[in-house]
């Protein structure tokens, strides 16, 4: 995927600071997710994950928790295969080319191949698209059903409209699945024989999920996806590496959203006593439909000055018009939310400003800069010798949403 051709930070890297060049333009029209920056941490279809939260508004972190690479020592699928040998599925799907020609090709070396062949030949054989086809036919069978679209989405509607319950169903792997492939198939009461031609292993470059780490411990993401189980031990198991697990966990407990495409998926952070949602369709789609309900619901809405102000993660709507703000506007703005219509003292605000010192004056520059971002200098109410306060509508308690 081409960044340029999309809104929102280069995959790998934290956003740009609110306000610079590559950030959002103040006053734009906000998606549901404007403000709010979402770290990915998928290998496979991460672009396709990617554009559709950008098109939505997110900005995004991508940081691959995985990396996939053939398997060094076949034995679990040498075992696999011999499984579904011996007891013959009703249905197998072929996901990639190079992984079905790798498969039969190791069924060969081990003297098992003309036997494998022979159960593919009587089984409904699925195979993802037009290149799995021609790998599968290379191999003297022929598909059931194939996409035009190449999509497991596809592949997956087509079998649970079919109905699975009973049915024994062997999945070739190819990395990391199709994320919540395996969970829907299982809760419609299929039984599920993975076939795992590849192995999930560390990523080989650590450096984004370092900065995704770093950004997580901080706050400074708004959610975090998951589409695979293995990816969320990997993140955890790296943040333990670097002496941030309790940060991470902590962050995911509270500020952090941890959003999971299934419940099998949840299970390693669950474990960790982190709070996850999930969509009901176990899909990138509905994944990501289900953080535009989320994110915009934890947003702290208060009438401020005659107007609607909208507090996001990273930046704020007001009367619906997006404006970035600086790190440092928005610890203030947060800290005026918390009690909102109360005055806040300086020295308060000091303390909320991320690596201020004591020195008074940088809440004031701080404040001066907010105000610029917001566009509407009325909304913060200076108070002389006391400090400031959020300018709340007459009547109103500044109840959040």
């Amino acid at each position: 995927m081409d960044d340029a051709t999309h809104s929102g930070p280069p995959t790998g890297s934290l956003p740009p600071l609110a306000g610079s060049p590559a950030g959002p333009l103040a006053g734009a029209p906000a998606g549901p997710l404007a403000g709010f920056t979402v770290g990915v941490t998928a290998a496979r279809r991460a672009d396709e994950l990617i554009a559709l939260l950008r098109r939505r508004g997110a900005a995004v972190v991508h940081a691959p928790a995985l990396r996939i690479v053939p398997l060094a020592d076949d034995s679990e699928l040498m075992a696999a295969t011999k499984n579904l040998v011996d007891c013959p599925p009703d249905a197998v799907v072929a996901t990639t080319a190079i992984g079905f020609r790798g498969w039969i090709e190791a069924a060969d070396g081990w003297g098992i191949g003309e036997e494998l062949l022979d159960r593919l030949r009587a089984t409904e054989l699925l195979a993802r698209g037009p290149k799995v086809k021609g790998a599968v036919r290379a191999a003297g069978l022929v598909e059931a059903w194939s996409p035009q679209s190449e999509s497991l989405a596809e592949v997956l509607d087509r079998l649970l409209d079919g109905g699975v319950a009973g049915r024994r169903i062997a999945l070739q792997l190819h990395g990391e699945p199709l994320p919540g492939f395996v969970e829907a198939l299982r809760a419609g009461g299929a039984e599920v024989v993975p076939v795992p031609v590849y192995r999930w292993m560390p990523p080989e470059d650590l450096a984004p999920l370092d900065r995704l780490l770093d950004a997580v411990a901080v706050g400074a993401v708004d959610a975090v996806s998951f589409t695979s189980a293995p990816a969320a031990a990997s993140l955890l198991s790296r943040a333990a590496e670097r002496g941030l697990r309790e940060a991470v966990l902590e962050a995911l407990r509270g500020k952090v959203l941890a959003a999971c495409v299934g419940p099998v998926t949840a299970l390693p952070l669950q474990a960790e006593g982190v709070t996850t949602v999930q969509p009901e369709r176990f899909r990138l789609g509905p994944l990501v439909q289900l953080l535009c309900q989320e994110l915009p619901g934890r947003a702290r809405v208060l009438p401020v000055a005659g107007h609607r102000l909208e507090i996001r993660g990273q930046a704020v709507l007001v009367d619906d018009g997006l404006r970035p703000v600086p790190p440092a506007g928005m610890a203030l703005l947060e800290a005026l939310a918390r009690r909102p219509g109360w005055v806040v003292s300086r020295a308060e605000l000091l303390r909320a400003l991320p690596g201020a010192g004591r020195d008074e004056h940088a809440v004031e520059t701080a404040m001066a800069r907010l105000r610029a971002a917001l566009g509407v200098p009325m909304l913060i109410q200076t108070v002389v010798k006391r400090g400031y306060r959020l300018s709340l509508d007459a009547g109103e308690c500044g109840v959040a949403r």
